[in-house]
């Protein structure tokens, strides 16, 4: 599943609703690197333009833990010239044909459109801009669910899948018995009122000696002193299908979505499947991957949308994502795909906590690695210790690192307060590397649309535009040595914070990750500075 899209939560009256050129000579002298040692934690509200663009500002001069992308700009690579770096974004799909990616988009300029021959001879026919591992896919299961079609062979994975699946049913059906009562209650409200965009002292204005009428408006008070009635009904949408989803698709026994693509996921042999339309069957269920290459890439400063994180950038769109887990022959080949096409990053906002062919991954990242690839990969929206749960792709063997190449990022929030680390982000101190910012970002959607969406899928796109950054104005410095420069550059949070929205869970933030820090865009270009010189 593409889990890694965060859905909000909606706390109820007890009820739960889960919901070109090198840079010339930049000189540096007397610039000192970021630092939140003297940074008061903030206490006033963020504003609506702030919000905006709050992964782009400066924890210093605006007291909000962004990235310090605008002040980059502006002290750092004005009037400078970058080489154009390519991104591969591998994801649910990307709509390239968006107005603020124009410019943004790679074009294999050794295939010829249309001509429907294989002219590059890489196996991909026509692969003007990517791939589509996927073909027509759009649902499919859970990897806990594809092991248990298998039997039980009785190993520990089986009975792990088993449990997984008992528990993730069962939040599903009471996820549903939840989300029924609240459709319920809205609509006996509505009929009541004969109003369907009632409001909170509309529903207080109720007299009524019904006990069930009164146990609704009892509760759609509770719901709309929180949230507006508007804000409410596109949750509840988004939940709905969610759930259908998961009971329909995700979890269920007999469906099989990959029965279409005509490949078998289990032989890794077969290699040449899927096709060149890169956003799918219907733009619409690209949504995930266009947000995320907007974050990287979307045109600067032509007042429309949002801001990518990175100018000279091209984004090679690979799908690879389906609504469900991904598989790790999709994943492995996509990998490869970007490494073999060009691609000097690659962005992966998706996880599963099951990888039968794990191995087939680990083969990937090493292969990228020695095509000096930079592998940015999101750390999920569980809430859960990495050290502790398994969550893939990851780069160990136990407590081996298998590859310098791979960078795993946490989810800031806007609030630099106690509650800096997104409620949802998963974190550890071995296995997630560095923060970014991953709550309420905002970027292109299909169809010219954008909206705000939430996650470490939006948090490691944000790092990956900062990787991009400095693979253009330092192309001298390797994959590895852009890993290092984003974690020893990034600023170190001297303070604790809660983790997984729970206010008694309090952890120093310097033991959430590797680094102990969050990413900064402006740090990282005078260590690269630095580094590239040597």
């Amino acid at each position: 599943m593409n889990h890694l899209k965060y859905i909000a939560i909606v706390a109820v009256s007890g009820l739960l609703l889960t919901g070109c050129g090198t840079s010339k000579n930049i000189s540096y002298t007397q610039i000192s690197p970021i630092s939140a040692e003297t940074v008061p934690l903030k206490n006033s509200k963020i504003t609506g333009a702030e919000l905006l663009r709050w992964s782009h500002l400066d924890l210093l001069k605006d007291t909000i833990p962004g990235m310090s992308v605008d002040r980059a700009y502006e002290e750092l690579l004005k009037n400078k010239n970058g080489q154009k770096v390519i991104v591969a974004v591998i994801d649910s799909g990307t709509d390239i044909e968006h107005e603020d990616l124009k410019g943004r988009v790679w074009t294999n300029t050794k295939e010829i459109p249309g001509n429907g021959i294989d002219d590059d001879k890489n196996g991909y026919v026509d692969d003007i801009h990517g791939w589509n591992f996927l073909g027509n896919i759009v649902n499919e299961n859970l990897e806990l669910v594809r092991i248990l079609k298998k039997g039980d062979d009785g190993s520990e994975t089986f009975k792990k899948a088993q449990e997984k699946f008992e528990e993730k049913e069962q939040e599903a059906l009471q996820g549903k018995q939840q989300l029924d009562f609240i459709l319920n209650a809205d609509k006996a409200i509505a009929e009541h009122l004969k109003k369907e965009n009632y409001t909170l002292e509309d529903v207080k204005s109720i007299l009524t000696t019904n006990p069930t009428l009164g146990n609704y408006k009892l509760l759609m008070t509770q719901i709309l002193s929180n949230t507006p009635r508007e804000e409410l009904i596109k949750e509840l949408d988004a939940y709905q299908e969610q759930i259908f989803d998961m009971l329909n698709y995700n979890l269920k026994m007999d469906y099989d979505g990959r029965k279409t693509l005509g490949d078998n996921a289990e032989d890794f042999s077969t290699k040449n499947y899927g096709n060149n339309q890169v956003w799918g069957s219907d733009k619409k269920y690209a949504l995930h991957g266009t947000h995320v290459a907007g974050i990287i890439a979307q045109v600067r400063g032509n007042n429309l949308g949002g801001d990518g994180v990175a100018s000279n950038v091209e984004i090679m769109a690979i799908r690879a994502v389906p609504n469900g887990d991904e598989y790790d022959k999709d994943i492995a080949l996509a990998i490869r795909y970007a490494a073999d096409n060009g691609a000097k990053v690659i962005n992966g906002s998706f996880g599963k906590g099951f990888s039968p062919q794990k191995e087939w991954v680990y083969e990937a990242i090493k292969y990228a690695a020695s095509k000096d690839v930079l592998f940015v990969h999101a750390a999920g929206n569980d809430a859960e210790d990495l050290d502790v749960v398994e969550s893939y792709p990851n780069d160990r063997e136990g407590e081996a690192e298998i590859s310098s190449n791979f960078i795993k990022i946490g989810a800031l929030n806007y609030e630099y307060s106690t509650r800096l680390v997104a409620d949802f982000s998963n974190y550890g101190k071995k296995d997630v590397d560095v923060f970014a910012p991953g709550v309420k970002i905002y970027a292109t959607v299909p169809n010219n649309e954008f909206k705000y969406e939430q996650g470490t899928s939006m948090a490691s796109p944000n790092a990956a535009g900062v990787a991009a950054l400095i693979r253009s104005y330092y192309p001298n410095l390797t994959a590895a040595q852009v890993k290092q420069i984003m974690m020893e550059s990034g600023v170190a949070i001297p303070k604790t914070v809660v983790v997984g929205g729970d206010a008694s869970n309090k952890i120093p933030f310097a033991d959430l990750s590797v680094s102990g820090k969050i990413i900064n865009a402006y740090n990282a270009l005078l260590m690269a500075e630095k580094l590239s010189k040597k």
